[in-house]
């Protein structure tokens, strides 16, 4: 009997499934690696395996004894998703800017403030962190029962921050975390915007459009400058 040919599937529902197992395995894997640093991962697909990169700051914590604990959330993963056996591998990345990085600022804070640091010493620890790492700017919101039982919002601004267009898409690194305390839940949002960077290192290698660069006057006379419009004319 021939074997049934393999179904195929619309490339509308195929993003929307990769879409799905994209934002499961960033909850799964931030709930079991929030306190070492979790700042994102990246899935990268090929023919022969699906490979997920995932950045955190402490990356001996991710891998933990001998590549164990790897291991481990690469067998749940695994199972969870109907992988078969070595189709999907988990690595470990260490942030190289840590300061850059929303997602490990969003955690320092919402780590110092359940250990009863006060929300504004917090936000200026954070702030003064990412400046120090050569972000253009950064912004944190902090919303919820902050001090009295009526909820508000509380902004911590610093640097220069776009905020609409296509470079505010590509420079600007986001972050949402909950904070669950005693009075209630706290939102935390942290907003940094990244520099240029031609390497591609810290920020994107695109300039920001609207940047201009005044160049430096050649060093010639004013007699020079005159000759030359006198020919010209001529």
């Amino acid at each position: 009997m021939a074997a049934a040919p393999p179904k195929r599937i619309s490339k509308k529902k195929k993003f929307v499934a990769d879409g799905l197992f994209e934002a499961e395995l960033n909850a799964f894997v931030l709930r079991n690696l929030a306190e070492d640093g979790y700042a994102g991962i990246e899935v990268r697909r090929n023919p022969q395996r699906v490979e997920v990169i995932i950045r955190a700051t402490r990356t001996k914590s991710v891998l933990g004894d001998k590549g164990r604990r790897i291991r481990e959330l690469t067998s749940v993963v695994q199972k969870r998703f109907g992988f078969e056996e070595g189709a999907i591998e988990l690595y470990a990345e260490r942030v190289a800017f840590r300061g850059l990085s929303a997602q490990a600022q969003a955690e320092s804070l919402r780590y110092k403030l359940i250990g009863g640091l006060p929300v504004r010493r917090a936000c200026y620890g954070v702030i003064r962190a990412a400046m120090e790492a050569e972000a253009k700017g950064i912004e944190i919101i902090v919303s919820g029962k902050l001090r009295s039982q009526r909820a508000k919002s509380m902004k911590f601004r610093d640097g220069y921050m776009l905020k609409s267009g296509q470079p505010a898409l590509q420079y600007t690194d986001r972050a949402t975390r909950h904070v669950l305390l005693k009075q209630g839940v706290l939102g935390l949002q942290v907003h940094i915007m990244l520099p240029w960077d031609p390497a591609g290192k810290k920020g994107p290698k695109n300039p920001v459009p609207d940047v201009v660069k005044v160049l430096e006057p050649k060093d010639d006379s004013h007699q020079e400058r005159r000759g030359r419009f006198q020919q010209d004319q001529e």
